[in-house]
């Protein structure tokens, strides 16, 4: 077929994936260059465009020319269900015949398999974490990659560390990619690449390097297509409001003047449930969708939102790529991404299908200390990775993930990470029923664990500038991804002057300053023994019985809300002077106390079968914080009128220092037999012959109160209620 006829096929398939009746949609040149590329040169590429440039039109239209020339199928590695399903929907707009394999169709696996083999699926799009299942990389991933006729990696830029969105199953690519027989075209795409991720991301993946054009590795130069980033469908704005409350409350009244329909992003899961529910208080139409949210959940509120039926997700970054809905009219960020990049990946949702769309970021005094957290879970130390290595090359067998985590002094979700880094590095390999070693040499790369940590950094400086520039903000947002036609767009905030004020209703911001001071949150009682514990010398397994768990205790608040959060996160930093409770967080502690009697099933309805009143307060002991602990038992104890029955402490054999918050079975290690109940406070328990409160500062894996509780239950207290300055998360 001659280049004009592949060019009229190509726009045909265009017309049918955008559903123009009118056949006239044509490819820009740079698609079509990318196209060509693909199907006639067979060459690999690596496309660097702004969001809405039409990324997915490339991929697509090439495999229906690909397919229509007798091509296997199209292979997809696509990092959320979120852009799989808008994928799949689009595909078949174009008459494109495509599946997916993920983690939540695993039912479907094997008749997608069969179609697969019958040569019926166009198009298979793949979760990065299937490239590593051992069952999928070693059963259907060789017959797959020798059939594929095109491979695309889209979001490409979590290929690389260096980037805001780091996967390391990404990195898994690189042997799909050695593995891919000769002239099957390759195609990369991001909208949010840095020149230093660029250039990443063409290593790893074999598409040469932007700066030099170099070779992809089958004996013909790589295309790469940089385009320019501006969005001027975007007006961006920056407004400082005092607090929480402020910005809570003009969001509220605001959030029906704003464009369309929307998204509204927070920076934590508790964040997002706060809003969702204040907003909705307040009569509006919104929902909540954060890494927690169940799929169906997920699904329902993405419909919702395609739909118009809402007037905004409030969302976490669970929501951050693939989601695509053209009219999407405003992106509101209640609190500062701690990346530029991440931050213009994410406002990229709006404005793709339409002239005009706000985007408005309303920063918050908590966002440096999100920033920290989240920061504080990077590459693990040198010793923790040597001592994984050490551990699973002592084991005769392959160790899961919950097997290995009880040797290890790491959360799973870090350690899971972790092996999958070291996976790609090879020094270990996931294999059926866990992980094993493989004996190459492995080296700590610390300089580049320290770059890394120190662009985080250069990252978070940026956003500071960014909220306070007094310069073009498209023009800020586009230098920092290093793009070299960035100039003022003349329509945000500094360029054309604010669009909104900061005002707020009175009545409106009462209800917001209610909402974020109303204190309480459920404390979900521990109630299995982490797995492996055996293997460790501490002989508990199985479920805790139900007469040795805590009951469900309360909090304060979550050290993540923008609420309650905010008051306590100075009282418990590590640099905090350890003194008595305030006075406002101890008549918080009250209002908790109250709402919890009236609990169904608690001790303040007055029902005939609710449990007995408490009678007595026990305090655990505090290595950082005694007096804050201390005080807060006593007022707990005044307030409900009953005794201060004592502490539990710790053995005196040991160690002062304080014990290490790492995953849930190095912590129930370290406390178990380190708590101890002095003869003292266990007679008292016994004698107070009822339950008892349990009061610490505030509890993160859960393990200290359920010790504690287990220690309280077998001296004589009928039941164990855990109340806490705050809960981590």
């Amino acid at each position: 077929m001659k280049d004009t006829e592949l060019r009229l096929e190509a726009d045909a398939v265009l017309a049918r994936l955008v559903a123009d009746p009118t056949g006239e949609a044509r490819l820009r040149d740079d698609q079509w260059r990318a196209i060509e590329a693909l199907v006639v040169d067979r060459r690999r590429a690596l496309v660097v465009q702004r969001t809405g440039w039409g990324k997915s039109a490339v991929y697509f239209v090439a495999t229906a020319l690909l397919r229509a020339a007798g091509e296997g199928p199209t292979v997809i590695v696509s990092p959320l269900l979120a852009l799989m399903r808008n994928q799949v929907a689009a595909a078949e707009e174009a008459g494109i015949r495509a599946r997916t394999i993920n983690s939540s169709n695993t039912e479907e696996w094997e008749a997608i398999q069969s179609e697969i083999a019958e040569g019926t699926v166009d198009v298979l799009l793949v979760s990065p974490e299937r490239l590593n299942n051992p069952d999928f990389r070693d059963q259907v991933l060789p017959a797959l990659t020798a059939a594929t006729g095109l491979l695309v990696v889209d979001e490409a830029h979590c290929i690389s560390d260096w980037g805001h969105d780091f996967r390391p199953d990404y990195r898994r690519l690189r042997t799909m990619l050695a593995e891919l027989p000769a002239g099957v075209p390759v195609l990369a795409t991001t909208a949010t690449a840095n020149a230093r991720v660029t250039a990443d991301v063409a290593e790893q993946l074999g598409t040469g390097s932007p700066a030099d054009g170099s070779a992809a590795g089958h004996g013909t130069e790589a295309l790469v297509l940089r385009g320019p980033l501006e969005r001027e469908s975007l007006s961006l704005g920056v407004l400082r409001l005092p607090d929480a409350a402020h910005r809570m409350a003009w969001l509220s009244d605001h959030l029906d003047k704003l464009p369309g329909s929307g998204i509204v992003y927070t920076l934590t899961v508790a964040a997002a449930e706060e809003v969702t529910a204040f907003l909705r208080a307040q009569g509006h139409t919104v929902a909540a969708y954060t890494g927690k949210s169940e799929n169906a959940e997920r699904q329902a509120a993405e419909a919702d939102l395609l739909a118009n039926r809402v007037k905004a997700l409030v969302a976490t970054s669970a929501l951050g790529m693939g989601f695509d809905k053209p009219d999407l009219g405003f992106v509101v960020h209640l609190g500062s991404p701690s990346s530029p990049i991440a931050y213009y990946q994410q406002v990229g949702r709006a404005g793709r299908g339409v002239k005009h769309a706000e985007v408005l970021l309303l920063p918050g005094r908590e966002d440096e200390a999100i920033w920290r957290y989240f920061a504080s879970l990077a590459f693990p130390s040198e010793d923790q990775v040597r001592r994984t290595l050490d551990v699973l090359g002592a084991a005769d067998r392959p160790l899961s993930v919950p097997a290995l985590e009880p040797q290890v002094e790491l959360r799973r979700s870090r350690l899971e990470t972790m092996l999958k880094v070291l996976d790609v590095d090879g020094a270990v390999r996931r294999v059926r029923g866990g992980w094993t070693v493989t004996g190459q040499p492995w080296k700590y790369d610390s300089e580049r664990y320290a770059w890394v940590a120190r662009q985080r950094e250069a990252e978070q400086h940026a956003m500071r500038e960014y909220s306070t520039a007094t310069d073009c903000r498209m023009e800020f947002l586009r230098r920092q991804l290093d793009d070299e036609d960035a100039a003022p767009c003349g329509r945000c905030d500094n360029c054309a002057g604010p669009r909104f004020t900061d005002e707020v209703s009175p009545a409106t911001l009462e209800a917001a300053r209610g909402e974020l001071a109303r204190p309480g949150v459920e404390v979900e009682p521990r109630k299995m023994w982490p797995t492996g514990l055996p293997t460790i010398g501490v002989e508990l397994k199985g479920r805790i019985p139900a007469g040795e768990q805590a009951a469900t205790g309360r909090a304060l608040g979550r050290l993540s809300d923008i609420g309650w959060g905010n008051r306590l996160r100075p009282l418990l930093t590590p640099q905090a002077t350890d003194a008595p409770v305030p006075d406002d967080v101890v008549a918080a502690v009250v209002d908790v106390l109250a709402d919890w009697a009236k609990a169904p099933g608690c001790w303040g309805t007055g029902a005939p079968d609710a449990p007995t009143r408490p009678v007595g307060v026990v305090t655990v002991d505090s290595r950082t914080r005694p007096r804050l602990v201390r005080s807060l038992g006593e007022h707990i104890s005044q307030i409900g009128r009953m005794p201060l029955l004592g502490t539990v402490t710790y053995a005196e054999d040991v160690p002062s220092a304080p014990v290490a918050r790492s995953n849930g079975a190095q912590r129930l290690r370290a406390l178990h037999g380190a708590l101890t109940l002095p003869p003292s406070v266990s007679d008292a328990v016994a004698e107070a012959g009822g339950p008892v409160f349990l009061v610490d500062d505030f509890t993160d894996t859960g393990w200290t109160l359920a010790v504690a509780a287990r220690l309280l239950v077998r001296a004589g207290a009928q039941r164990v209620l855990p109340l806490v300055l705050a809960v981590q998360g």
